[in-house]
């Protein structure tokens, strides 16, 4: 189990991690990809696309963009899920695998256990063999067991002989039992966690998927087939384990056998040597030999008693050994070397037992030779050797004990004392051990010995014969060694019980001993161990708070780091939207300068219509001038004015021309600038189009880098959280720790009071030690403090980020709903894939029906061949039978030789008719193949728009996963600046923080807005272009569709065409040969023709059934094409979807784009106007014009002069006039292309609303199909259902009837028995009523009768419903018995016809099934190409970005060869310069070396001229004359020296430049060598091609003779076949002109042949035509016999569908009855179950009837009592007065003043009766009398007064007046009293009986006044005495509350009495008022 669920957790962890990097390449190279073609694209595009456009496609990109993110934010949430899921099952899984590994443990246990007790059995066993063997007398036997035991004993088990391999098989089988049991637990285990997780599953995570659950099954069964085969691996393992068991017992048991019989024969040659060595003994000395014999034995059996014992003591010695080192088990240290020991002591003692048990090998052998003597000598050793041993043990026992004694003593003062002697003890065990090592080779030595002292004593018994003197010596010694084992046996004795008596009381010390060290030393081991622990967990805790603090700085560092990075970034932010504003505010300037200059123009054109208003004011002034002028110059004739006047008009002209000129070239200017800054403004948008760009790279580098920090910030966050989390365990175990300290603690301080002092120290270091601790738990504390407001923080972001989630989810279940659609969409395409294989299918059809065609003509073929065979028989027969040959039988023959002719043109026409099916079928294959590859190039676009989408979706994750990432990166920073803040609190002022964070807060803000911005124009235009790729896709799938539809048609037609060509062909043939019927006579030729005739007949019907099929595939071709149309138009429809939503999000952006056309279309018309009004302008101009010159043109003069100005105002004219219509033209042009966008737009409006239509149509007429299609088989299957479940429902209701009759049986008994204890019930009712005398009893008696009768009533209609109910249910079974035999006919049809229908069922599964296996085939084939599609798109994708980073790298590298190029040309030139400058500084040098040797030289003659000078100095006196000779010889030698060293240079130069030749000399040999060598090799490889061509040549010449030989052979043979052939020739000739008269004979036979068979050919014509007639009559026969059938067939068919629908009418009725029958059923059974309700419910009333008529007998006597004794009371005190009150008044009269005395008389008459007047009259008749009388009558004082408590403010109860008193006795007895125990709810009475009214009438006035409306307020009213006299009612006046008590004497008083409300007293009020007050009341 925990290996399958840990195999399962890798496998899911390692498909998860692949699934992950797949998906991050894939979405990596995707989203490059993208971005490549999108780039290309936006290149492409940006100079097609106008404005307006390119906002639309910004909106519409905005739109897909925030679905992106939606789909992003999805998959991150789904991710997060799915990590979630993982970890649960991680969770899950890491349990099962612990709890699978408990129970292996447990498992693993129990077999140890088991295996122990085996071993403990086999011991057991193996030692009952043992005594069993030890029992036996003879000694060899003994050994051998021994042995043998010995050995075994070391195996698993004793197997002693082949009967232990069945046990142990059985064991084994049942081991393997066990295991299969726990198997199948196990399994069962398995399933039982299986189910849990699933239900778990179910719970938690309904929304994982589908794909998960597969993979995990498919483990699941891959896992249970490995443990299957691990199950055969073990069960094979465990066979082989059994036969190598088998063979390791064989060969054990073989080895034993083979030892015993090597034991045997060595005994056996024992026992001859024996014998050998007695023959030599006297016959006396035998019974001296026995007795010796005897004592050996005897001895022998005694060393084996004190072998015995010898084992004992080591088995003692062992046991103390391993006492003491039980009691050595402090340290580690000495474990060690204890255990080292324990393993050397086993070793010795093996090696003793080996050497013992040689020696037993050895001795017997020795006994038997009688060598007594030196057996007695090697036993003595070694029995001393073991005394010493036990000696020596003895010793260390008492040392061990005097070590016990003395640790006892020294426990109580030190602990480290006990170490020393431990190490002393772990010596004295050493030296221990080296003793009993040196013992164990001295025993060594003794075996040696002793085998070399055996071996002398086997040559001595060959040589010795004498044995009488040895024998006598033996005795003796024998005797001596007898008296000495005898001491050493009794010495052993005394030691032995010394010794037990030792082990009693070393066990008992060491025991104490042991209690007391195991106590200390677990007490030390804990406090070493806690001490260790608090250490390491201190520094563990130090090491972390230690990586912690680094950890947080290398935080901080790098939060620095990413803060300066970030403020980088701000900065360069800042820049760009700095140079940004600066290009915003440049344009800004343009566009004021354009608006100037605009206004300038406006200005400008109004200054030139000022300037023509003036210049019309002038003219106007100078036609005045000229009138008044004209006026003078006809009085006075002054030319000299006139010209004047002329001069100053030309003068104004001019200066308006030049006005004009200068205003036009202002014009010219201002449109030049304007044009200027458009082009400006052209660059700057450019400009900012390449920011916007630079912007968003920089924006995608800093989300990246955000990103990676982002990143990096989570996974410490999370080793953060992992630490701190680590830090709370450890805190919890370190208060666990102190804790269980401080309990080991009171422990040690408990057990150490002896040692005090250390523990004291200890216990001081350990207080200190838990301070410390409980310091760093309070700052441990207090950062988890910290870490909680942390976490409550990000549990409040969490939760935000929660909500953003819901509305993701929202989002997603869109996006899902898409999918669906998507899913849909590819279910349809299958469907048409479906189609157009069903097509192909019937293609391969007809080709099937074509190639039975093709046979049939074969056969046809061979049918002529045959009948011309026949004929040619036929014609040889005539022959041979009549040679005289009628002329019949000559025209018989011509004519069949003509028909022939005719059957072979025939033949001819059909087989060119084949080879034009042929060439159609081509056609079609070849259409079909181009239909295929169309459908195959639909698919492919399906499949990119697929994938598109998939990318397009992909990139949106992307996108949303990139933003989820920005905001949990923000939100982390916020939260990292938060902890950052608080941190940094202590030592920065709150303020700088606050304004950091609001700055960075600002900035990330900002930060937010432009990347959002930027991003979404860029995703716009690359949405755009997508769309517009889809639109043009689309329409190109449409142009497809069209052309195929036309191909198909064309096929269609061209089909029809050729087979009604082929059907033409073929009725030739047919009446060709009916001709041929007609004129042949033979019967055999008509049959041929017959049969011939009935297959063409089949042909022409199998034509027809051709064309029938072409025609349904052309209607199947066109209704799939419609499909295709249908799902272009609903892929149109969903584009349109899209472009509407589009319109819908981008209308913001649109209004803009709107307001600008709006605003261009207004300046076009301004613009226009604007010409208008110049052209109006220009026109009143030239008007003005007109009219001057008219003027002008009267005077004869002055027309002449301006001429040339009118020409020029003319042209003028004309120019304006071509500016007009130019103008005129851009208008028109302009209007045009709007009318044109608003045409367009309305024909697309219409089309859209067409194509709408038409996908609703198509969808609904599809949906209906599809719904009509589901309903008939649903209808179908539910009509079969139905037949089946009639049957059961029809026995149901059978049965159902029978128990409806027993019920009502059942129920027709019970009323029986009811109806007596009814009449019961009346009889006792009766009996109460007369008892009880009252009227409840009859009301209730008359009420139970009522009910009865009632019930009897609903019982006898029940009656009534039960019969009609069995009537009902014996009319439906007769009718169903009825049905039944119906439905019994109409199922034997109906089967009939199943069972047709389940054939053509059958039949259409078998297609469906092979339909389904091609389709699965073409999908896998689909699949498979689409995943190469994906890896070549990949690969694609790759190979571009490898291409273009090697494009980019080539270029660099270019760059760096042209930079190295440029630098190589640099250095030669430099190293050219160098050279010539190193040639100069070679020639100076030689000039310099050359100056020297001169110096040099003159340096020499200069010496030799001093010498000589020096000579002649010496020499001067006697030697002028040589003197001057010397000098004259100086001079000569100074000539030489200057020619000489002239000669010199010149060889010098000659010698370098012969050095320089010889260089070039020695390169030019070098050079020529090289030639040489060249030529030298061309030159042989000359004559190698010489040779070879020689070679060659004499082949060919050789071959050619050859030839010539062959040929001149071949020459004479041809020559003499020549003879042979012209002899031929010759006599060929002589035949062939014999045949060809011959021929000449035959042709004019012929020529009469066929001028007869022209006349048969007429003959056969009219037969023809007569054939065609009778055919066309056949075909109309046909055709009738055709329309009748199908006349049949339809009325067949509607029959059919008549039953069909009787059928459904009779199943709708049968439906319907059954439908109310188990709607009566239903009835019944409620009527049913509602009578024995009511059965129920009577028997508890009657019991409840019971009861309460026995519970109103007691009360009612009850109440008779009461009513009784209540009415002898009200007699009784109906006129007496209370005593004590009359008392308490008379008291309270003599405590009043005199005064007042009258009102207390007054208040006696009032209660005594007493009228007010008689009172009055009374009390003014004598005052005095009345109060003394009533004095002297009453005399005492009150006792029952109550003792009120006095209030500070009042008087003594003796000073107050007596109202007063009576007043407050009113206010202690107005206190409510605890009211009396209720009734139960039994008791209660109807509110308005007839006995509580006539007792109302018994109440005064008043206290119904009073009472009633008190009567519901039972807390608030309080209680006052009433005189006894008035009439007190009997029952409650007002009627009482909801659950008041029936009778009087049971309410409360409050009820019964009048009642007062408390009167709140006042003390400064008198107490008469208050008297008045009641009274009044």
């Amino acid at each position: 189990m925990s290996s399958w669920l840990g195999g399962l957790g890798s496998g899911l962890g390692q498909s998860l991690g692949q699934v992950g990097g797949s998906l991050a390449s894939l979405t990596g190279q995707i989203s490059n990809f993208t971005k490549d073609m999108l780039m290309e694209g936006a290149e492409e595009v940006e100079a097609e696309l106008p404005n307006s456009r390119r906002k639309e496609i910004e909106a519409i990109h905005a739109i897909l963009r925030s679905e992106n993110e939606r789909l992003k934010k999805l998959c991150s949430d789904l991710e997060e899920k799915h990590e979630a899921s993982e970890l649960q099952i991680k969770h899950q899984s890491t349990s099962y695998r612990n709890e699978l590994q408990q129970k292996e443990v447990e498992i693993s246990h129990l077999k140890a256990r088991q295996i122990a007790l085996q071993d403990q059995l086999l011991k057991l066993q193996s030692a009952a063999q043992s005594e069993n063997s030890g029992a036996g007398s003879v000694p060899t036997t003994t050994a051998s067991s021994s042995s043998f035991n010995y050995g075994i004993s070391h195996h698993a088990a004793a197997f002693h002989d082949d009967d232990m391999d069945f046990g142990d098989v059985i064991s084994s089988q049942q081991e393997i039992n066990r295991l299969s049991n726990e198997i199948s637990r196990l399994e069962s285990e398995v399933a039982h966690w299986r189910h849990i997780a699933q239900i778990s599953k179910a719970q938690g995570s309904n929304s994982s998927d589908q794909s998960e659950i597969c993979k995990l099954q498919n483990i699941i069964k891959e896992l249970k087939q490995n443990r299957s085969q691990e199950i055969d691996d073990h069960q094979q393992e465990m066979s082989v384990l059994q036969n190598a068991h088998q063979q390791k017992l064989a060969e054990i048991t073989r080895r034993h056998r083979e030892e015993l019989s090597e034991y045997e024969e060595r005994i056996e040659e024992l026992e001859n040597l024996l014998q050998q060595g007695g023959s030599g003994i006297a016959v006396t000395d035998y019974p001296k030999i026995h007795e010796m014999q005897r004592t050996i034995q005897v001895l022998q059996t005694e060393k084996v008693e004190s072998t015995k014992k010898v084992e004992e003591l080591e088995d003692q010695i062992k046991d103390i050994s391993r006492k003491l080192l039980s009691s050595e088990n402090d340290r580690e240290v000495l474990r060690k070397e204890q255990e080292r020991l324990n393993v050397e002591n086993r070793q010795i003692s093996k090696e003793c037992e080996n050497l013992k048990l040689e020696c037993s090998k050895l001795q017997p052998y020795a006994m038997k030779q009688s060598d007594t003597v030196k057996e007695g000598e090697s036993i003595l050793p070694q029995s001393t050797s073991l005394e010493e041993e036990v000696f020596r043990l003895q010793q260390a026992l008492s040392d061990a004990e005097s070590e016990i004694t003395r640790l006892s003593h020294l426990n109580q003062d030190n602990l480290t004392e006990d170490n020393l002697e431990l190490k002393m003890r772990v010596q004295v065990l050493e030296k221990e051990n080296s003793l009993l090592s040196q013992e164990k080779e001295e025993l060594h030595i003794s075996l040696l010995k002793l085998n070399n002292e055996y071996e002398e004593i086997k040559s001595t018994t060959v040589r010795d014969m004498d044995l009488d003197s040895k024998l006598h010596d033996l005795r003796l010694n024998l005797e001596a060694k007898e008296q000495e084992l005898n001491q050493s046996i009794t010495e052993k004795e005394v030691l032995i019980a010394e010794l037990e008596e030792l082990d009693k009381q070393n066990q008992e010390a060491t025991k104490h001993m042991i209690l007391i060290k195991d106590q200390l030393s677990k007490q030390q081991n804990e406090g070493d161990s806690i001490i260790n622990k608090l250490k390491i967990d201190l520094n563990d805790e130090k090491k972390r708070v230690h990586q912690l603090e680094d950890d947080k700085m290398n935080i901080t560092k790098e939060l620095d780091v990413q803060k300066e990075k970030l403020i980088q970034s701000e900065l360069v932010l800042n820049n760009l939207h700095l140079t940004k504003q600066e290009l915003e505010d440049k344009i800004e300037d343009l566009v004021d300068q354009l608006n100037k200059s605009q206004d300038n123009n406006l200005n400008i054109q109004k200054e030139n219509f000022e300037l023509k208003e003036h210049i019309k004011q002038k003219e106007e002034e100078l036609s005045r001038v000229r009138c008044e002028l004209t006026q003078p110059l006809h009085q006075d004739s002054n030319s000299n004015f006139k010209d004047d006047l002329l001069k100053e008009r030309e003068a104004d002209i001019r200066n308006l021309k030049q006005n004009l000129s200068e205003v036009e070239q202002l014009n010219e200017n201002l449109k030049k600038v304007s044009f200027d800054l458009k082009m400006e403004n052209e660059k700057l948008v450019l400009a900012c189009e390449d920011l916007r760009h630079q912007l968003e790279e920089s924006i995608a580098g800093n989300n990246q880098i955000s990103l990676e920090k982002n990143t990096i910030l989570e996974t410490l966050k999370t080793e953060k959280g992992q630490l701190e989390a680590e830090l709370c365990r450890a805190e919890k175990r370190l208060l666990e720790e102190a804790n269980k300290y401080e309990q080991t603690i009171e422990e040690l301080s408990k057990a150490g009071n002896l040692s005090a002092s250390a523990l004291q120290l200890e216990h001081e270091r350990l207080i200190k030690l838990s301070q410390e601790k409980d310091l760093e738990i309070a700052e441990l504390k207090k950062n988890i403090e910290q870490i909680d407001i942390d976490h409550t923080e990000t549990k409040n972001i969490l939760s935000s980020s929660l909500e953003e989630r819901k509305q993701l989810t929202q989002l997603i279940n869109e996006k899902e709903l898409f999918i669906e659609r998507l899913k849909e969409r590819s279910s349809e395409l299958q469907e048409e894939l479906d189609k157009y294989t069903e097509a192909l299918r019937k293609n391969e059809i007809l080709k099937q029906t074509i190639e039975e065609k093709d046979r049939h003509l074969g056969s046809m073929k061979e049918e002529n061949n045959h009948l011309k065979e026949e004929l040619e028989r036929l014609r040889e027969q005539q022959s041979r039978a009549a040679p005289v040959a009628e002329p019949k039988t000559l025209d018989c023959i011509t004519e069949l030789e003509s028909e022939v002719s005719q059957l072979n043109i025939i033949k001819d026409n059909l087989e060119e008719e084949i080879k034009h099916h042929r060439k159609i079928i081509e056609d079609q294959n070849q259409s079909k193949m181009q239909l295929l590859q169309s459908l195959q190039e639909h698919k492919k676009e399906m499949d990119e728009f697929k994938y598109q989408h998939e990318q397009m979706n992909v990139t949106h994750t992307q996108l949303l996963l990139e933003k989820d990432e920005e905001i949990k990166t923000l939100q982390k920073t916020i939260e990292e600046i938060k902890t950052q803040l608080h941190e940094e609190r202590q030592g920065i002022q709150t303020e700088s923080s606050n304004i950091f964070q609001e700055t960075k807060v600002q900035s990330l803000n900002i930060e937010n807005g432009s990347e959002k911005h930027d991003l979404s124009k860029a995703e716009t235009e690359r949405l755009v272009k997508g769309i517009k790729e889809r639109e043009l896709e689309i329409k190109l799938l449409n142009e497809k569709n069209l052309s195929l539809t036309k191909q198909i048609d064309q096929l269609s037609k061209d089909e029809v065409g050729k087979l009604t060509r082929i059907i033409q062909q073929k009725d030739l043939e047919i009446q060709a040969l009916h001709a041929r019927v007609s004129s042949v006579s033979y019967n055999q030729d008509i049959v041929y023709l017959q049969q011939q005739l009935q297959a063409f007949a089949m042909e022409r019907e199998q034509v027809l059934a051709v064309l029938n099929e072409k025609t349904r595939e052309n209607s199947q071709l066109k209704t799939e094409y419609h499909k295709m149309m249908d799902i272009v138009a609903a892929k149109e429809a969903a584009l349109l979807k899209l472009q509407d939503e589009n319109k819908k999000m981008s209308t913001q952006f649109e209004g803009a784009g709107q307001e600008m056309f709006r605003e261009t279309v207004q300046n076009l018309s301004r613009i226009i106007r604007e010409k208008d009004i110049e052209i109006d302008a220009l026109s009143q101009k030239c008007q003005t014009l007109l009219t001057v010159l008219q003027t002008s043109s009267t005077s004869d003069e002055v027309g002449g002069v301006n001429s040339n100005q009118f020409e020029e105002l003319l042209q003028e004219r004309d120019k304006l006039k071509q500016q007009v219509k130019k103008m005129e033209e851009w208008k028109q042009q302009v209007m045009t292309t709007v009318q044109n966008m608003q045409h367009e737009s309305a024909q697309l409006q219409e089309e859209l609303h067409q194509l709408q239509a038409q996908v609703l149509v198509d969808s609904d007429n599809n949906s209906k199909l599809q719904v009509d299609y589901t309903g008939l088989i649903q209808s179908y299957e539910q009509n079969e259902t139905k037949l089946k479940i009639f049957g059961h429902e029809l026995a149901q209701v059978q049965h159902s009837i029978g128990q409806l009759c027993n019920t009502k049986d059942l129920l027709l008994g019970k009323l029986d028995i009811i109806s007596p204890q009814f009449s019961s019930g009346s009889s006792l009712t009766s009996q109460s009523a007369e008892s009880l005398k009252t009227t409840k009893s009859e009301t209730l008696s008359e009420a139970s009768q009522h009910e009865i009768e009632e019930l009897r009533k609903l019982l006898q209609e029940k009656d009534a419903a039960i019969r009609t109910l069995q009537e009902n249910n014996h009319r439906l079974s007769n009718s169903i018995a009825a049905t039944s035999e119906l439905e019994k006919k109409e199922h034997e049809q109906t089967d009939s016809e199943i069972k047709q229908l389940k054939e053509k069922q059958d039949v259409l599964q078998k297609s469906l099934k092979e339909k389904d296996l091609l389709i699965k085939a073409k999908s896998d084939q689909l699949l498979s190409v689409n995943e190469n599609f994906t890896n070549k798109v990949n690969e694609n994708e790759l190979l571009r970005q490898a291409v273009t980073n090697l494009k980019e790298r080539t270029l660099s590298l270019e760059m760096d060869i042209r930079k190295l190029k440029e630098e190589n040309e640099k250095i030669v030139e430099k190293t050219r310069e160098k050279e010539t400058e190193y040639q100069a500084l070679q020639e100076t040098n030689m000039k310099f070396s050359m100056m020297l040797q001169e110096k040099e030289f003159e340096c020499h003659s200069m010496k030799e001229k001093a010498l000589a000078f020096e000579q002649l100095l010496k020499e001067k006196e006697g030697e002028t004359g040589e003197l001057n000779q010397l000098l004259n010889t100086v001079k000569s030698m100074q000539e030489k020296t200057v020619t000489f060293q002239q000669e010199r240079d010149q060889v010098m130069l000659a010698l370098k430049q012969k050095q320089m030749e010889n260089t070039a000399v020695q390169n030019e040999v070098q050079h020529l060598r090289d030639k040489e060598l060249r030529l030298n090799q061309e030159l042989e490889r000359l004559r190698n091609h010489l040779l070879e061509t020689e070679d060659s040549y004499t082949r060919e010449a050789l071959a050619a003779e050859d030839r010539e030989a062959n040929l001149r052979k071949k020459v004479t043979a041809l020559e003499e076949k020549l003879v042979s052939s012209s002899s031929a020739m010759e006599n060929a000739s002589h035949q062939a002109n014999l045949q060809v008269e011959s021929l000449q004979e035959q042709l004019n036979v012929v020529s009469k042949q066929r001028d007869e068979t022209a006349l048969q050919l007429s003959m056969s014509r009219e037969q023809v035509k007569q054939y065609a007639l009778s055919l066309s009559n056949l075909q109309m026969v046909l055709e009738h016999f055709q329309q009748e059938e199908k006349a049949m067939y339809s009325a067949e068919l509607e029959k059919h569908k008549q039953l069909g629908a009787e059928w459904k009418k009779k199943a709708e009725n049968l439906e319907g009855k059954l439908m109310s029958v188990q709607e009566r059923l239903d009835e019944a059974n409620a009527a049913l179950d509602s009578a024995s309700r009511l059965t129920e419910q009577l028997d508890l009333k009657e019991e409840q009837i019971e009861q309460l008529k026995k519970q109103n007998e007691l009360r009612q006597e009850m109440l008779d009592d009461v009513q009784k004794k209540l009415m002898n009371l009200v007699n009784s005190t109906e006129g007496k007065v209370d005593k004590i009150l009359m008392r308490n008044l008379f008291i309270g009269h003599f405590h009043t003043p005199k005064n007042q005395r009258h009102e207390v008389l007054r208040l006696m008459g009032s209660i005594l009766g007493i009228k007010r007047e008689d009172m009055e009259q009374l009390l003014n008749e004598d005052q005095g009398g009345v109060t003394r009388w009533m004095t002297g009558w009453l005399g005492g004082g009150s006792k029952s007064v109550p003792n009120t408590p006095l209030r500070p403010n009042q008087q003594s109860v003796f000073n107050s007046s007596f109202s007063e008193l009576f007043v407050k006795f009113l206010e202690t007895e107005s206190h409510p009293s605890i009211p009396p125990p209720k009734l139960s709810v039994h008791d209660m009475k109807p509110l308005d009986s007839p006995r509580r009214r006539k007792l109302d009438i018994n109440v005064p006035e008043s206290f119904k006044d009073t009472t009633e409306p008190r009567s519901g307020r039972r807390t608030d009213v309080s209680p006052f005495l009433a005189p006894r006299s008035a009439a007190v009612p009997l029952m409650n006046p007002a009627g009482l509350g909801p659950g008041g008590p029936g009778h009087l004497l049971l309410k409360p008083i409050s009820d019964v009495l009048p009642t007062f409300t408390p009167l709140p007293v006042s003390p400064d009020n008198s107490a008469g008022v208050v008297l008045k007050d009641l009274l009044n009341q």
